[in-house]
């Protein structure tokens, strides 16, 4: 083994143990063992610079003794300087890119662009100042910025009376609960095109082989759109939905919730007389509907229960429990799986549950529904429809009709 390669094992040992003085005056001692020419081979073996070993060989000698406090491994201020120290101005100009609306320049070339870190790594470089992107990354960390996405809290301008009608809807489903009668809560889920498209989410599977989609969401129009109509009932924690391959019509929703009572409220609640609705106020079962109101009349006069509705204010769909409670877990399981046909997505959706023993029922709905019907006035004056006192446009009741 050759003289460098001895030093260069025995400093390979030591060095993790080393903090950088101690480095350059092992490297030192190692050189002046070296003899003459130790200082080059020593940085050519260890990698320490000829600079740091000559200067380590001062500090041996005793002919610099530079003054370094307990827990430093160089003086004061020794060492290279950081980018914003030597040029004072790039944190203002970087901060005047990322927000130039409050603190920059508002016609600045990225107030409508995406601003990437090596966007704003180019801009700050024509600007004169020598940054990589790895550097604007670290400044941002720094100032407290991170990667963030758009979050919904604006809601737009809300009703007067929103408040209350939350209230009152509150009051009034648990004044059916209490007396053992059912409560539903009702909407349309997203439209899903019929075939192998892609759907938003992850599922496992071998590695390498992700199952196989369109490029283009076009309609395949023999597959058609699927409209999931679901009647989730907020005493039983349980669902039903039917998947329309029709108009969402207010006749199919209240197919829908005809339907659920047929199927799975009547066997569930023998004693009803009455059935309580929430709502949105729009869509196919929105509070100026007048179809809604009629297939309501008919469903009523049919089932023999007094329909209460109660539609949430507008802008507050969100609320609605079928929302949160029915359909954000349907999405998860069928999330990455493309809805190839009506029976797979029957299928996801019957087979949806949760931790708090969600049990859902599905079918497919063939029947068509045509839109734009009209309701004249003089049907419309027929339905027995009694206003509720507070807001009677979005909570009111209709009683089977007397033959």
């Amino acid at each position: 083994m050759s003289d460098a390669e001895t030093i260069a094992t025995r400093f390979a040992l030591v060095k993790p143990f080393l903090d950088e003085r101690l480095r350059r005056l092992v490297a030192a001692a190692e050189a002046a063992a070296a003899g003459y020419g130790g200082v080059s081979r020593v940085a050519l073996a260890t990698g320490v610079s000829r600079r740091a070993i000559t200067a380590g060989q001062k500090e041996l000698q005793g002919v610099v003794r530079p003054v370094v406090a307990a827990g430093r491994t160089r003086r004061p201020g020794a060492g290279r300087k950081t980018a914003t120290a030597k040029d004072p101005g790039l944190t203002r100009d970087l901060e005047g890119l990322v927000e130039p609306s409050s603190r920059g320049d508002p016609e600045t070339p990225l107030r409508w662009t995406c601003k990437s870190v090596r966007k704003l790594a180019g801009e700050l470089q024509a600007a004169g100042h020598p940054a990589s992107h790895d550097l604007v990354a670290r400044l941002l960390h720094e100032l407290g910025y991170s990667l963030q996405a758009n979050q919904k809290t604006v809601e737009g301008g809300t009703h007067p009376d929103r408040d209350a009608q939350f209230q009152h809807i509150s009051r009034t489903v648990a004044a059916f609960q209490r007396r053992g009668q059912p409560v539903i809560s009702v909407d349309t889920k997203k439209k899903e095109l019929v075939g192998d498209f892609k759907n938003p989410g992850r599922e496992w599977r071998p590695q390498g082989e992700p199952e196989r989609v369109r490029v283009h969401d076009f309609l395949i129009p023999e597959l058609g759109r699927a409209a999931p109509y679901g009647v989730y009932d907020l005493t039983r924690n349980c669902g039903w939905v039917s998947v329309g391959i029709d108009h969402d019509t207010a006749a199919f929703a209240v197919a829908s919730i005809r339907r659920w009572w047929q199927m799975m409220g009547q066997e569930c609640y023998p004693r009803a007389r009455a059935l309580l609705i929430t709502a949105d106020c729009g869509g196919s079962n929105g509070y100026r509907v007048r179809q809604w109101k009629v297939e309501l009349q008919r469903f009523a006069t049919e089932s023999g229960l007094t329909v209460t509705v109660c539609h949430f204010p507008p802008g507050t769909s969100k609320w609605n429990k079928i929302e949160h409670r029915l359909f954000s877990f349907i999405s998860q399981n069928w999330r990455g799986q493309p809805l190839v046909s009506h029976e797979v997505i029957v299928n996801l959706i019957g087979a949806t549950t949760n931790r708090a023993g969600l049990k859902v029922r599905c079918e497919l709905d063939p029947n068509r529904y045509p839109n734009r019907v009209k309701v004249s006035d003089q049907t419309l004056a027929a339905i027995r429809l009694a206003r509720h006192k507070f807001h009677g446009d979005w909570n009111y009741s209709i009683s089977p009709a007397t033959s």
